[in-house]
């Protein structure tokens, strides 16, 4: 209710499950279970990232560094 201009339609949360559908589109399936769910998070960890400003790449050499996004802290 603090925010003075909300999205206009809830797109945000299609565009966060297209390239889930898109990468089973494209290969017809996931190899496991696990590899789903390895997609997945990586997925969600780059979505928050981008949307508090961060880029993927950043965001990636943070992982291999074993360090946390200052927004996590």
């Amino acid at each position: 209710m603090t925010d003075a201009n909300p999205p206009f339609t809830n797109n945000a949360a299609e565009n966060a499950i297209r390239m889930t559908k898109v990468h089973q589109k494209i290969s017809g399936y996931f190899r496991s279970i696990e590899g789903a769910e390895i997609f997945c998070r990586v997925r969600g960890y780059l979505s928050t990232c981008h949307k508090q400003g961060m880029s993927a790449t950043l965001a990636m050499e943070l992982v291999f560094e074993g360090e946390l996004p200052e927004f996590a802290l």
